[in-house]
């Protein structure tokens, strides 16, 4: 099943609630995106309310994947710097991709198009991103030509006693 992928998508009530179903499930299949599981949409709707202001206040741009079925299958969030010795790179955040379509492509895709959103963008030189440790997800990022740059050892606390590296990512645009 492919995922057609839209920069700046009109963010309406169904967006919203495709956005939050989407993270509701990720997380609670055990994606690293912000979020332990069991989880409701209950838990996750303050966090997407967050990022979708940031949306629509001109600082995070997002890219939003749909299945042939209309579904949201696939999210990334592109956020500027604000420190003025920064705004040469962006951020990605809240990386997802449906269960559904994880291991078919849909992850691959959608980084390409972040990829080609961030080179859209005047004076981007580079994103970065952050991973979890644990679930090989900077192998992931390295097939898709991002490098590792940093590496916080257990920086990330999951539950007591299980703590997981915070680790940077980088890809150059130019």
């Amino acid at each position: 099943m492919s995922i057609t992928f839209t920069l700046d998508p009109v963010v309406d009530p169904a967006l919203r609630a495709g956005i939050l179903s989407l993270w509701t499930d990720v997380s609670n299949t055990g994606g690293a995106v912000g979020f332990v599981p069991p989880v409701t949409a209950d838990d996750i709707r303050p966090a997407l309310i967050r990022q979708l202001a940031a949306v629509a206040d001109g600082g995070s741009r997002l890219v939003v994947g749909h299945d042939e079925e209309g579904r949201v299958a696939a999210t990334a969030f592109l956020t500027h710097n604000t420190h003025r010795l920064q705004l040469h790179w962006l951020w990605v955040y809240t990386v997802m991709v449906h269960p559904r379509h994880q291991g078919k492509g849909g992850g691959r895709g959608l980084m390409a198009a972040v990829e080609e959103a961030a080179r859209s963008i005047e004076g981007i030189e580079a994103i970065r991103l952050g991973a979890r440790g644990g679930h090989g997800l900077e192998h992931f990022y390295a097939a898709c030509g991002y490098k590792e740059v940093g590496r916080v050892p257990d920086a990330i606390r999951v539950t007591p006693g299980d703590d997981r590296d915070d680790i940077t990512m980088l890809l150059p645009l130019r």
